[in-house]
Formats: C-alpha cells, structure tokens, sequence
C-alpha cells in the first residue's frame, strides 16, 4: 500500500517549499496538488503546475502531481507543453492526475464564461480532452480536430522523461469514464460515493466496473493502480495511527493500492492532528 498526501497551494515562497521538502523527509510516495483557480472560497490560491515546477526543484525523491486536472479552464495543448517541462524540471517524477471537472463557480465550473455544459457534453469534452493530451504528449508533432478541442502541427519533441509519456490518473465513476480510464490510464483515483452510501460498497462497485472496463478494452487491470483520495465520506482515517491502518485495510482487501490523505489544515475540514499524519506517512 502506497501513502500519498494532498498538498494545499496556498503558501507563498519559500514556507510552500519547505513543506514540500518536508512531505518528501516524511516518506510519502506522491505529493499531489489540487488544479484549480480557485476552491471553496480559500485564498490564497497558487497555481498548480508552477507550483509543481517550483517543488520538483527543491525535492529530489517525492512523485508530484495533479488531483486533478479538468478541462473546466484548461486546453490540452498548453496543459502537455507545461506537464511534459514538470516532467523534465522533476526528473521524471510526474503524474497527472485528470478529471472531468465539477460546476460549481467555486472549483473553476464556468469561470471561463459561456454557457454551462451539460452531462453530456462534459462527458464528451473529457474524453476528448483526454485522448489529444495522450496524443500531445507521445508526439513528436499532433494535428487534431475534435468536437471541442484541436490541435495545429503541435511539436512536442523532445517528448517527456518518463515513457511513453507522463502517466494518467483518471477520475471516474460512471461507465464512459471507467473505459477511458482503462483506455488511457496508468491509475485511477476515486473519492468513494454519492451522499448516503456506504463509502466501502461504493468502491467495490466502481472497481468492479473498472475491471469490466479493462476487459472490454483488452487491458490488464493489474497495470491500473486504483487510488483512494481520503477525506470526503466522514471515514475518521486520521484519527489516531490505528484507524489510519484499519481503514487502509478495509480498502487493500477491496483493491486499492494508494491512500491519498491531505495535508492538515487547522480551523478547516481537513484538521488533524499532524503527528498521527507524520506516524502515516511511511508505514
């Protein structure tokens, strides 16, 4: 089992960098950070792939990455050129973690302006989105015309560190979104269920569609690592060290491979108490 933890880009230089530093001395095996302008009305806000740039210079071990990345304010081809010079500032230390995007105004829903997108369409841009980010970043040159999105003689040499390209992380939980993240993905990350289920029987649903995925698609499930992002079902996971480790087995028997807990913000929801979060860190 893999431990990981949600960074908060809300630290200027160079308090962020020590915390980064410090996320790295404690053992975890991926720093992630949320891709947004803006979250819930928190302020500061810094964006993520600078942030992640400036991380990846004052870190030399830790994964870095985005949880997640969605089309609400982002193109792909801007979002591969910046993640493919992460890549390369990091060593070869980046995932990307992409999703289809929530509307709500607070978490980049609309910010751009024009109408909102229904289901559909938000479906479809993400599956777009998706496969021309694949297409940018295993190069060399991308010429692409979708519904949503295109690309123009995009050249994208000398392509990324790690091969064939960076690895996706794909948020998803309705069947459309399970087969592209059996298509395309070298993970998968879930925040458990809707409101009122059980978090536990939520995601050994949503691993056995992705598994039914992966064979209608001809993958192997096994190269899918399944990532849960702790924090939103009331799960007390950093209660003590030992509600830490009971939970984490819960959800390896089910098949996760990574927990991903945030980062503790006091006064906040995600309050804890920093050394059971250090005692986590590497078990």
């Amino acid at each position: 089992m893999k431990i990981s933890t949600v960074m908060w880009p809300t630290r200027s230089w160079p308090e962020a960098g020590d915390q980064w530093r410090r996320a790295e001395e404690l053992g975890f095996d991926t720093a992630w950070v949320y891709d947004h302008v803006a979250w819930r009305g928190t302020t500061p806000w810094y964006d993520a792939y600078t942030t992640l740039a400036a991380a990846a210079a004052v870190t030399s071990r830790v994964r870095l990455g985005t949880l997640v990345t969605s089309p609400n304010f982002r193109h792909p081809v801007p979002t591969a050129h910046a993640a493919k010079t992460v890549d390369h500032v990091s060593g070869g230390r980046l995932r990307l973690g992409i999703g289809a995007g929530g509307t709500a105004r607070t978490s980049d829903g609309g910010v751009l302006g024009g109408p909102d997108w229904t289901p559909r369409e938000r479906a479809g841009r993400f599956a777009e989105w998706v496969e021309l980010l694949d297409r940018l970043l295993t190069g060399p040159e991308t010429t692409y015309e979708g519904t949503y999105y295109s690309a123009r003689e995009v050249v994208t040499e000398p392509g990324c560190v790690q091969r064939p390209r960076v690895p996706f992380v794909i948020a998803a939980t309705g069947p459309r979104g399970l087969r592209l993240a059996a298509r395309h993905g070298a993970g998968w990350v879930t925040t458990g269920g809707r409101d009122g289920q059980d978090p536990q029987d939520a995601v050994r649903a949503q691993l056995d569609g992705l598994r039914a995925a992966c064979e209608a698609e001809g993958r192997d499930f096994a190269g899918i690592r399944p990532v849960f992002l702790t924090g939103f079902t009331g799960e007390p996971w950093l209660e003590s060290a030992g509600a830490f480790q009971d939970l984490a087995g819960r959800y390896g028997e089910l098949g996760i491979d990574e927990i991903a807990v945030h980062w503790p913000r006091p006064g906040t929801d995600w309050a804890a108490d920093v050394k059971v979060f250090e005692a986590i860190a590497a078990p």
